[in-house]
């Protein structure tokens, strides 16, 4: 059966998630590289990083890596549905973007 693409907006904390596996990548590695790219407005908790991870998972959007030896952590990485659904959602985005650019004073254009 083939897995469709979701239609509702991601979360921002799924979509930061399956940004930081875009290489192999494990849990503590996922909470530093969005802390970093947030620049700390973004903090998870083990509980929230953890069930994502799972969440993620069923859905076949990231999956584990393989085991290396002398690896201590479980990694995982984004698989090719999972890059559809964050190319779907930055378009989505861009979208809104635009039309936030358009009519607002940060756009340049500002209707009283």
């Amino acid at each position: 059966m083939k897995k469709k693409l979701q239609e509702t907006p991601l979360t921002e904390t799924t979509l930061l998630i399956m940004l930081a596996m875009y290489s192999p990548n494990h849990g503590y590695g996922v909470m530093q590289f969005v802390e970093e790219k947030t620049k700390g407005r973004v903090v998870f908790g083990p509980g929230t990083l953890y069930g994502a991870i799972n969440n993620l998972s069923k859905k076949k959007w990231i999956t584990p890596c393989l085991y290396r030896e002398g690896q201590r952590k479980k990694e995982y990485i984004i698989t090719e549905l999972g890059k559809k659904q964050v190319e779907a959602e930055l378009e989505r985005m861009k979208e809104v973007y635009k039309i936030g650019m358009e009519i607002t004073s940060i756009g340049g254009v500002y209707n009283d």
